[in-house]
């Protein structure tokens, strides 16, 4: 347990636990993501968005009602800096995957090339064919 639990504040124990569970999720999407293990990925994340919604449900009422403990508003920060960066690291991933994606399969068949199919693509203003 933390320095502010141990004074056995009831605000900072009833904190700790949605608190610690964030962290929790936090570090087992962090080696999900670096497993590239995409079930798990998608596990650990459903249960990140869940811990979230709870801690923070959690201190939105505790604040409202007195103060934060300091240390626990500082991990809270911390563990959002970190969903951050997962996300951010996420989003760069998905992004060289899309490109990859793009360069293997273009989707844009306008160009009057040949199409997979030896046929050329173009098309008329009216949709028909252009013949000779």
């Amino acid at each position: 347990m933390s320095a502010t639990t141990e004074s056995h504040d009831p605000l900072a124990l009833e904190l700790e636990q949605p608190l610690q569970e964030v962290e929790s999720c936090l570090n087992l999407l962090g080696e999900a993501l670096h497993r590239r293990d995409s079930q798990a990925i998608e596990l650990h994340a459903a249960s990140l968005h869940l811990a979230l919604a709870r801690a923070i449900e959690r201190f939105s009422a505790a604040a409202r009602a007195g103060t934060v403990p300091a240390g626990l508003r500082n991990r809270l920060m911390q563990a959002g800096g970190r969903v951050a960066a997962q996300r951010e690291s996420l989003a760069r991933a998905t992004a060289a995957l899309d490109r990859a994606i793009d360069v293997l399969m273009p989707g844009d068949t306008s160009s009057g090339l040949y199409s997979a199919q030896g046929k050329n693509d173009r098309k008329s203003a009216l949709g028909g064919s252009i013949q000779a």
